[in-house]
């Protein structure tokens, strides 16, 4: 009976050794069409994560963050936008209407979702992890406003976090994408 329990044990322990990190590559979440999509379709994929508004300071960021997806899209980036409301009700319109507003004045082509709640109670599980940082404390954090930025690796890990303030065509951001893709 003891070298059963050894076994079990032993087999544990290499489980827990072996098994993956958390990954924000698992799950699903609605596009902006209702359409649910698998992000392990990201997997292997440069990402750049953005909790996004329409009414707000920062929109005009949507341009910057077109131009990097267009730059980069063919050597494995790609940019989520997540419509949310959580800041100063500066996204209040439908899915509908955010696609509409996306399309006609900033051309976004890059994968939008559905709105979601990026921050408090009701905290779609993605931004959850997100927020969590991933075992990485200085990662960690709710989200303070639109347009935050989550740099992940190809592995689904978090390698930078951007406040709202750093523009998508920021050197910094761009020089992290470059590496992040080598």
């Amino acid at each position: 009976m003891t070298t059963f329990f050894t076994t079990l044990i032993l087999i544990g322990t290499i489980f827990m050794e072996t098994s993956a990190p958390p990954s924000i590559y698992t799950g699903t979440m609605n596009d902006i069409n209702g359409k649910p999509v698998d992000l392990a379709k990201y997997k292997g994929h440069v990402t750049l994560i953005v909790n996004v508004a329409s009414f707000c300071g920062y929109t005009k960021q949507y341009s910057g963050l077109e131009s990097l997806y267009r730059s980069y899209k063919d050597r494995g980036f790609v940019v989520l936008g997540f419509p949310a409301n959580d800041f100063g009700a500066q996204e209040p319109g439908t899915d509908v209407e955010i696609a509409q507003f996306c399309q006609t004045k900033y051309d976004v082509t890059f994968p939008m979702f559905s709105k979601i709640t990026v921050k408090g109670e009701g905290k779609a599980p993605l931004y959850g992890m997100l927020t969590s940082g991933l075992g990485n404390s200085a990662l960690a954090g709710e989200i303070g406003w639109n347009f935050e930025k989550f740099l992940i690796g190809k592995d689904g890990q978090i390698i930078k976090r951007y406040k709202s303030t750093v523009e998508p065509s920021s050197e910094e951001l761009r020089a992290d994408i470059e590496a992040a893709l080598k």
